[in-house]
This record gives C-alpha cells, sequence and structure tokens, in this order.
C-alpha cells in the first residue's frame, strides 16, 4: 500500500496502487465498472487522493472537489444541466457539491482530487 505523503516528498500519482472494488449496483448505469482510491496528503482543511474508475458508467452525487485527470477520459454528464464534460489528461474539474452525474467510461480515468477533510 501506499504511504502518506511527507512534508516534503515526491509521489508518482500514475504509479500508486489502487484497491478496486465494484461500483454499488444502486449506481452502475452501464457494465460493471469498478473504482480504487486512495488519500495520499492531507493540506490544512483538504484532503488529497488518487481515484480512478474502470470502463462503464455509474451515477454519483459530487462532493466539494477540484480534480486534474491524469490518465484515460471520462464523459460526466451532469444530469440536471443537461451537458456534458468530455474529459481526459491535463482537465481540471471543479464540482460545487450536490451535482448528479454520470460517469462514463470506455477504458479508464484517474485523477488527483482535491476535497475538504472530513
Amino acid at each position: 500500500m501506499n504511504a502518506p505523503m511527507n512534508a516534503v516528498d515526491l509521489m508518482n500519482a500514475l504509479s500508486v496502487e489502487l484497491v478496486f472494488v465494484p461500483v454499488d449496483p444502486t449506481q452502475v448505469v452501464d457494465g460493471a465498472p469498478t473504482t480504487g482510491e486512495t488519500a495520499i496528503a492531507e493540506l490544512g482543511a483538504a484532503a488529497i487522493g488518487v481515484w480512478e474508475m474502470s470502463s462503464g458508467a455509474m451515477s454519483d452525487t459530487e462532493v466539494a472537489e477540484v480534480s486534474v485527470v491524469i490518465a484515460g477520459s471520462a464523459s460526466i454528464q451532469l444530469v440536471d444541466e443537461g451537458r456534458v464534460l468530455a474529459v481526459g489528461p491535463g482537465d481540471v474539474i471543479r464540482f460545487a457539491g450536490g451535482e448528479r452525474t454520470i460517469w462514463r467510461v470506455a477504458d479508464r480515468v484517474r485523477k488527483v482530487y482535491v476535497v475538504e477533510a472530513d
């Protein structure tokens, strides 16, 4: 497993090992997607982590978050807005929190995220 980062540290987010679990059946829209996630650091009141989703589609309700896609791609349907975001490596995503989404992934998508710590 990955050790949390120290005060001054370097970590390759593409190499972070994740344990994948099936998406809750109530969230599955298509296929048999899995997700993996791990926290890597805290900064003040923020938690930083790595998250990945395998191929398939799932619904979610987002938390307040800023994330950067570092591998793969996804189409994120904003259910209540009726629009779709196509995201890939280098794209920065900002969710205010509470948005209902459907993530559609052809192969995989991996992101580094920052959220308020619990």
